[in-house]
């Protein structure tokens, strides 16, 4: 804890994010906890940069250009002094105990190493509780009370020394997976992540389009660079060829309004990024096995289809 009494750093990412960024910093300058706020502005061009200076109390990490929400997570880690960081995504409101009962419940419990929030839609429906794993490797929204496998990125606390410590962020997935490849190397690594009860409305998909080609360009790749990254080999090499043999059946098959990821060109580009990416991907594989205190077979035989 800093002599201040501060315990967090709450990084926020930002893209373009004038329009709805305000009540994020509203709901943060509420907080019945004191902690740091850091925003990283992925090069906004949009008025973002005006609007954050006017809000002395926070701090602002300007980049060069965007590098998403992994990267400008990934920029922020090192800027972060507190024992505890949150990742917090710039159309999230979190509720004013958020940051007071995350801290409480990732201080409370020794083998924990993140906690997740509850997030909500703005009519108050349950959008996420966490991250559950599929049977075949996909990070999907829990909605559920109970135990998740790993927690949202749209608000969530970790601790910052066991972050380092498994490796940081990965940077290159420029967004969407990076908080279900994170809490698999935490998982991977011996420690827990925790539900709680904890709040925040989220607009979702505010700086993204969910279901937009973009979108599933990233999520598809991103997918199966984590199952390489921390699934056994088994399963990580069984999910690349299912999705490849996929691609190359698809303009053979008829598939009536076909979504933008049964689209083979799309799965072509995400198979060609992979494929650049192979040898650092194994290259991290390495790296995060030096880290394991759980295999990769029992992470995956106690979570995959829960």
């Amino acid at each position: 804890m800093t002599s201040d009494g501060v315990r967090t750093t709450v990084i926020v990412i930002t893209w373009r994010g004038r329009a709805h960024i305000d009540a994020c910093l509203e709901a943060l300058a509420a907080q019945s906890r004191p902690h740091r706020t850091l925003v990283v502005d992925n090069a906004s061009d949009d008025g973002t940069a005006e609007l954050l200076a006017a809000h002395p109390e926070i701090e602002v990490l300007r980049l060069p250009r965007n590098v998403g929400y992994a990267g400008g997570l990934a920029a922020a880690l090192p800027e972060v002094d507190t024992p505890f960081v949150a990742w917090l995504n710039d159309d999230a409101a979190p509720s004013a105990d958020w940051l007071e009962v995350v801290e409480g419940n990732l201080a409370a419990t020794a083998t924990a190493a993140a906690v997740t929030s509850v997030l909500r839609t703005p009519d108050g429906g349950v959008q996420s509780t966490g991250v559950r794993l599929t049977a075949d490797g996909h990070g999907a929204d829990a909605t559920g009370a109970g135990v998740v496998f790993g927690f949202c990125g749209g608000a969530a606390l970790l601790r910052t020394d066991v972050l380092l410590e498994v490796g940081g962020v990965p940077a290159d997935f420029f967004c969407y997976y990076e908080d279900t490849d994170t809490a698999w190397r935490l998982r991977l690594a011996g420690f827990d992540v925790v539900a709680t009860e904890a709040t925040a409305t989220h607009l979702h998909g505010a700086s993204t389009r969910p279901g937009s080609a973009l979108f599933h360009r990233w999520n598809e790749g991103n997918r199966l660079l984590t199952l390489l990254r921390c699934a056994p080999a088994g399963v990580a090499v069984r999910e690349l060829a299912r999705f490849a043999a996929l691609t190359l059946l698809l303009p053979w098959r008829d598939v009536p309004h076909r979504p933008p990821n049964l689209r083979a060109g799309l799965r072509l580009r995400v198979l060609v990024k992979v494929s650049s990416l192979l040898p650092a991907t194994l290259r991290a594989r390495r790296r995060i096995g030096r880290t394991v205190r759980v295999s990769r077979r029992e992470v995956w035989e106690t979570w995959a289809g829960r």
